[in-house]
């Protein structure tokens, strides 16, 4: 069997992780660009720029893989109409809070069970290609 036993355990119902049932699959989603207010400074404040966005979304996608049917999994294609609907029309100082916004989004509106966003500025810096930040999220248990 395929059990860890917690420290302190005394019945394999109760105190007992499976874990073959912690296989997650990942849809993923690499350099989506929109447009959004992003910024501390007058002038980002006032002329949208364009971001770039890359998503790992956990979900089970075995029902997909079975059924074959959209409706059975996270479309990849409605994260980003959503996301590029949802950033237009927002302002953010920080990336780190426009990540959150994101992860949010899907864990919340898209019933995902864990995501990685990352999120770069481009062209930001003299001799930078990209600046940004990377986070992880999983739902509230």
């Amino acid at each position: 069997m395929n059990f860890r036993r917690a420290v302190g355990a005394t019945t394999r119902s109760a105190f007992y992780t499976d874990l073959a049932h912690c296989r997650m699959d990942i849809i993923f989603i690499d350099g989506l660009r929109a447009s959004t207010l992003i910024g501390i400074y007058p002038r980002e404040k006032a002329m949208p720029q364009t971001i770039e966005i890359s998503l790992q979304i956990g979900t089970s996608t075995a029902s997909a893989g079975a059924s074959d049917d959209i409706g059975d999994t996270i479309d990849y294609a409605m994260v980003a109409e959503r996301l590029r609907s949802e950033l237009a029309a927002r302002h953010f100082n920080l990336l780190e809070r426009l990540a959150e916004f994101v992860a949010t989004l899907l864990l919340e509106d898209f019933g995902a069970a864990w995501v990685r966003v990352s999120i770069a500025k481009l062209g930001m810096m003299r001799g930078v290609q990209r600046v940004g930040v990377v986070i992880e999220r999983g739902a509230a248990a």
